[in-house]
């Protein structure tokens, strides 16, 4: 059965903020199944963690980039292929991903690993240590459930004047309107304008087919994804994508990709360039979940993956898809 992403995007909103307060509920790493997987121990008192983002990728897979190029072109960093990042992480999602690195029960709004955080306490956190990473990520889980995150820490970081030191990068499903429905537009004002801030948005497959059975969501939601990131290329955001290529079966891949990329081009001719798709890989988590449908869907990805690298061959010359990725233009946006 189907999640109900509307109901269930609800109940996770009303359990896991306090607009009054501005607080959330973070995830509590310590002495939780995706603390075997950190390559560092958990930080900030256990609701925080330390990732490195490397570009570099396995035999025929697409490096990737994000969020290292953008974070050093915004900081004016040198060019590095690692970078830290201090990591925050939101304790609920509206859909259930087979392949998430995070266990399900780290996404349902769960006290038992889960504690009440405003901006002000994470940044706090986040300053209280030798050396703080130049990125903070504000992950999920669905950060975008609860949206007032973003602006509610870029006004903490403006307040303490650190806009120009911290790069601030958060990710997005894709999965609601909750953007335009729950911030104010001077909250989506300063989202567009913030100058060292990337949102990267992830496409959960390339046909609809893929989408449910990756999200285990209904299978319309596939184009409500397009839309989405239609309306938030309006506003002129710094925004990236993510692709998924896992797939429950191999049969016209080639096609469903060309229109998988039709459709980001439509969007904006270079989007396709501005995405990277994501090798899914065997976390913790994930081994648990293998069968015999997600272990074809891991080969099928490969399979994807050739016909993705054959698309943008097909539409861009070689400078181009050796661009920089934050360099790669978009429309400008109401806001810039």
């Amino acid at each position: 059965m189907a999640i109900n992403t509307e109901a269930l995007s609800a109940r996770y909103r009303s359990a896991s903020v306090d607009l009054e307060g501005k607080r959330l509920l973070i995830t509590n790493f310590l002495n939780t199944e995706q603390e075997k997987d950190l390559s560092e121990p958990p930080n900030c008192g256990g609701i925080g963690r330390i990732r490195h983002f490397r570009r570099s990728a396995s035999t025929n897979w697409p490096s990737n980039p994000l969020p290292i190029d953008p974070a050093c072109k915004a900081l004016s960093l040198p060019s590095t292929d690692t970078i830290r990042a201090q990591v925050f992480q939101y304790a609920a999602c509206n859909w259930r991903c087979w392949y998430c690195y995070v266990p399900f029960d780290l996404l349902k709004a769960n006290p038992d690993y889960s504690d009440w955080l405003s901006p002000a306490s994470l940044i706090n956190h986040y300053l209280d240590q030798p050396d703080p990473p130049p990125i903070i990520d504000l992950t999920g889980g669905q950060p975008d459930l609860v949206p007032e995150w973003v602006p509610w820490m870029m006004a903490e970081i403006k307040s303490r004047g650190l806009e120009g030191q911290i790069y601030l990068w958060s990710d997005d499903n894709l999965s609601n309107d909750y953007f335009w429905k729950y911030l104010s537009d001077a909250d989506i004002e300063l989202i567009a304008t913030y100058p060292n801030y990337g949102r990267v948005c992830c496409f959960k497959g390339f046909n609809a087919e893929s989408f449910a059975f990756n999200t285990s969501a209904e299978s319309a939601l596939f184009d409500q994804q397009f839309h989405l990131m239609k309306r938030l290329l309006t506003l002129g955001i710094d925004l990236y994508a993510y692709a998924t290529f896992t797939a429950p079966s191999a049969v016209g891949v080639a096609e469903d990709m060309r229109r998988f990329v039709d459709h980001l081009q439509m969007l904006d001719e270079n989007l396709p360039l501005r995405t990277v798709p994501l090798q899914i890989q065997k976390f913790t988590p994930v081994q648990q979940r293998l069968n015999h449908d997600t272990y074809g869907a891991l080969q099928n990805q490969q399979i994807a993956i050739e016909a993705w690298i054959q698309e943008l061959e097909s539409r861009y010359s070689s400078d181009q898809r050796a661009c920089n990725i934050a360099n790669i233009p978009l429309y400008e946006g109401r806001y810039r």
